[in-house]
């Protein structure tokens, strides 16, 4: 026969399950944008990709249920450039047609010591997985929330550029990754 505290414990754990936290599921709203931001010649400039889909989980207040999982379609990479964007998706850079997807996906979430919200992931792009941290701002607002995310990166660790486009002197290795996500949820 089981005790009162215990018959007491197991009662108030069986109420509690239903109400134990869990990230909220999103789906991405219009407006969401996934970009990047290089240098080329000494020069900024900053490109978006046109198709990308992500899976969003996320409560701020309980981030070991969080997960992000976002792939993207490389070939739609745009910069605003006609020659930079012809050149984009080839064998010179992110060979879409051997490699036609990155993908982002989180191992888990911390804090850094400014209280600031960081996404540990790993990058796949070209063909080589890396970690990648993300630095997560989410604001919730009614019907959904809004998620933006930076980080950077060195395109070169990923084989993005070579040959002529190897050299750092005209295009940078550094690439600060980023996003604005409108989320709706499911």
């Amino acid at each position: 026969m089981t005790s009162p505290t215990r018959r007491l414990a197991a009662l108030a754990l069986a109420l509690a399950l239903p109400f134990a936290a869990t990230a909220a599921d999103y789906t991405v709203g219009p407006g969401s944008t996934l970009g990047f931001s290089g240098k080329f010649q000494g020069q900024q400039f900053d490109g978006s990709f046109g198709k990308f889909d992500a899976a969003i989980s996320y409560d701020p207040a309980n981030l070991a249920t969080a997960k992000f999982d976002v792939t993207v379609d490389v070939a739609t990479a745009k910069t605003g450039d006609s020659d930079r964007d012809k050149a984009l998706p080839t064998a010179d850079f992110f060979d879409a047609s051997k490699f036609p997807k990155a993908h982002y996906v989180t191992t888990g979430f911390t804090k850094d010591a400014k209280g600031n919200v960081v996404a540990n992931g790993t990058l796949t792009l070209h063909g080589v997985s890396k970690p990648l941290a993300l630095k997560v701002v989410f604001n919730p607002a009614a019907g959904g929330a809004r998620l933006s995310v930076t980080g950077s990166m060195k395109r070169l660790d990923y084989g993005v550029g070579s040959g002529d486009y190897k050299d750092t002197s005209t295009i940078a290795d550094d690439v600060l990754v980023n996003g604005t996500l409108n989320l709706l949820p499911k």
